[in-house]
């Protein structure tokens, strides 16, 4: 009987003997018999795929161990404690790390020595010990196995150091075949992937990375997040759930505003410690919590196959994380909803975290954030532009189970756009990335445009009849249409494609989803300094007659205290309690921009006014939801109140409390604005003169508004800083 004969049929006894299965999933059959061919191997396919059976099973059937090289300890857990369940001796699988004591590290060399032992998993740096390598050298390895291989690319989302280090030792202990196996690698990492392990010849199995099955939705992040997430979650009854937030404290501080909200969820995070971590994962996997908290750490190897929703509450930091975080939900084949919210603030935090980051470093983390910005922003089908992040292309035109294909936007011909780009790539000779050739485009003479000389050139400025938006469009679909690539090597730098050379020859059809113009926006409805201090537009449930009446009364007690009309309650507070209809002094400070000594201050005459609308009218309040917040999240504001009181400098109490300057102003504007009094005149005093305080002031003392872009178009010569303290005084002043 032929080789590959034998090798089929010891693979379907094996199936079945091993693992119960009778017939092998997607590519899972091909892959193991290459490495049963001693093959080196290259494996990407999406969560839920069936990767690890890739290596189980032809370890199962070759002689010797074979190593497998994984990130986790808790993912080393679950492997071995799954692979303990398949065999009737513990001794078939074990790991080697640094949670285990000498005798058990005894235990498991002397079951690898006898022969019992056929996968040995280790951490990266338990590969590189002296100890270990002796160890290895004499025994027999079957074939190494790299699991969660993008962790040894830098442009992977999960880059360990470490991982670079794996082919040196491989080499050390002795070679034998590799299989790399991924959820997630773009073609820049699959190439990084292969490089590094010295396996550019190996044999490469890619499955789709089309999961049909999770609906993709990008949200606008508002102040509102929280209760807008708690809405949701309500929404879906008793179902499995992840929030993924990217700090330990928003972790925390989140899994307890739910708590507080009679949801069952519990948090997960790298801060935890080991004990606690296991028990909160073992709770969401055994369904006694329906929601877990977590950050990047929980996730990996977890195969929970019924989570019915992944919400990202921060953008995630590369589209690979995202991927293969919302790749947990729905691995049954069922209902996966994954929804993302995005702020561009979000992504400004993000750039400053990079900063004092080594600059190859700082520069691949912002070409990732400008992917997943471009995904965040994008009109277009969102599983297209995803799946051709993954070098996969997705030729329906409308998906049917994403935001932007549910409620698609007009398309609009953008032929000659694409002639200009594409004779703009030939002009800069295809050595720029995308935001140097809008820079080039639109006309902006940057440094680095002038340094290359290319402000001379005929064809600079040819775009400046559009705006950076349309020029960030046609790029994104001319690279989802074929027409651009990125390279490689020196990834984000743009190539004309063959087809791109042939459309310039021949120009066909080539359209773009229409970019709306500001202008033509219908702002009537809106009142910006809702926007700019709640975070929220006007909501449909508004009761108008109420409002109305609410805005009447501010105005009335507005021209008696000698205030402007905003100071009294912000037009997002009137527009909330026009919404929820408070009628006790305690309800109203549940409010945005209500605090206590607001309520106290002005709360009654609007509290009796709404009272009585509520009575003539047999209007029935929602109860459906009231957002609970929990004590510890006020302790920051208490310490600044009392660091105020103490006349400590804003600066120095800013970094005291770890947060930098303009955090520190919007906190301390949460506590004024919600009705408490402070004094920064000392503060003040210090670092600006009498006549700019006294400018400012009287500026928002004669305004209709509060709005910091109306008034720093007002007050031009004066700094945001300078307009945003002076706002704080005179709010507490004025209001409090």
């Amino acid at each position: 009987m032929p080789l590959n004969m034998e090798i089929q049929e010891n693979l379907k006894k094996g199936l079945k003997q091993y693992f119960g299965f009778d017939t092998f999933k997607g590519n899972q059959q091909p892959i193991i018999e290459s490495v049963l061919s001693d093959n080196d191997t290259f494996v990407l396919m999406p969560t839920g795929g069936g990767k690890s059976l890739c290596y189980q099973l032809p370890a199962l059937l070759s002689e010797g161990t074979a190593i497998i090289i994984s990130p986790l300890i808790a993912l080393m857990k679950n492997q071995v404690d799954a692979m303990r369940n398949f065999s009737e001796e513990d001794g078939i699988a074990h790991f080697l790390n640094s949670s285990l004591n000498k005798s058990e590290i005894e235990k498991v060399k002397s079951d690898v020595v006898s022969g019992k032992t056929k996968l040995l998993y280790v951490a990266p740096e338990s590969l590189t010990k002296a100890e270990n390598i002796e160890f290895f050298r004499k025994i027999t390895i079957s074939f190494y196995a790299v699991d969660e291989a993008h962790c040894i690319s830098e442009w992977g989302h999960d880059f360990r150091p470490e991982y670079r280090r794996i082919k040196p030792i491989v080499n050390e202990i002795g070679a034998r075949p590799i299989i790399a196996l991924t959820a997630t690698a773009t073609p820049k990492v699959q190439h990084d992937i292969q490089k590094t392990l010295g396996m550019l010849d190996a044999k490469v199995f890619k499955s789709s990375f089309n999961r049909p099955n999770l609906y993709y939705e990008v949200r606008t992040k508002t102040e509102n997040i929280d209760k807008e997430i708690i809405k949701y979650i309500l929404s879906q009854g008793r179902k499995s759930g992840i929030i993924y937030c990217l700090s330990r404290k928003r972790v925390d501080d989140f899994a307890q505003i739910l708590q507080a909200n009679n949801i069952s969820a519990l948090p997960y995070h790298a801060g935890m410690d080991a004990a606690s971590r296991s028990e909160n994962q073992d709770a969401f996997l055994m369904e006694k919590v329906d929601v877990i908290v977590a950050t990047i750490a929980f996730g990996m190897g977890i195969d929970k196959p019924d989570v019915r929703y992944v919400i990202h509450y921060d953008i995630p930091k590369s589209l690979e994380g995202y991927y293969q975080e919302t790749g947990r939900s729905g691995r049954d084949g069922g209902e996966g909803n994954c929804i993302v919210f995005y702020s561009n603030k979000d992504l400004q935090k993000l750039e400053r975290f990079m900063q004092g980051k080594p600059v190859s470093e700082q520069e691949i983390g912002k070409q990732l954030l400008l992917e997943t910005a471009a995904y965040a922003e994008t009109t277009i089908c969102r599983r297209k532009m995803l799946l051709h992040y993954f070098g996969e292309n997705y030729n329906e035109p409308n998906c049917g189970n994403c935001d932007n294909c549910l409620n698609p936007k007009i398309k609009v011909e953008a032929k000659e756009l694409l002639i200009t780009v594409l004779e703009a790539v030939t002009v800069l000779k295809e050595k720029h990335k995308a935001d140097y050739l809008i820079n080039f485009l639109i006309g902006n003479e940057t440094s680095e445009i002038e340094t290359f000389n290319h402000n001379n050139l005929e064809e600079f400025g040819s775009g400046s009849d559009e705006s950076e938006g349309t020029w960030e469009t046609v790029i994104r679909q001319s690279l989802l249409d074929g027409y651009l690539s990125k390279d490689i090597e020196n990834y984000g730098i743009l190539k004309i494609t063959k087809k791109g050379k042939s459309f310039l020859k021949k120009p066909v059809s080539f359209k773009i989803t229409k970019i709306e113009d500001e202008d033509e926006m219908d702002m009537a409805d809106f009142e910006s300094e809702d926007a700019i201090m709640s975070g929220s537009g006007s909501s449909g449930s508004t009761d108008p007659v109420l409002f109305s009446m609410m805005k009447d009364l501010r105005k009335k007690i507005a021209k008696k205290q000698n205030v402007p009309p905003y100071v009294v309650f912000q037009p997002a507070s009137l527009e909330a309690m026009a919404t929820s209809y408070p009628i006790t002094l305690e309800e109203l400070q549940n409010i945005p921009g209500v605090g206590s000594g607001k309520a106290k201050r002005y709360g009654k005459e609007f509290i009796e006014l709404i009272k009585t609308h509520v009575e003539e009218n047999d209007i029935i309040r929602p109860e459906d939801l009231r957002v609970k917040t929990v004590a510890n999240k006020s302790k920051l504001k208490v310490s600044i109140v009392q660091g105020i009181d103490r006349k400590v400098a804003l600066d120095d109490l800013a970094e005291s409390k770890g947060i930098d300057f303009n955090e520190m102003l919007s906190e301390i504007e949460a506590i004024v604005y919600s009705g408490t009094k402070i004094n920064i005149s000392y503060f003040l005093e210090e670092v600006m003169d009498y006549d700019t305080v006294d400018q400012i002031y009287e500026y928002f003392r004669e305004a209709d508004s509060d709005n910091l872009e109306a008034a720093m178009e007002e007050l031009s010569e004066f700094d945001e800083t300078e307009i945003r303290l002076v706002r704080i005084k005179f709010f507490s002043e004025m209001a409090n």
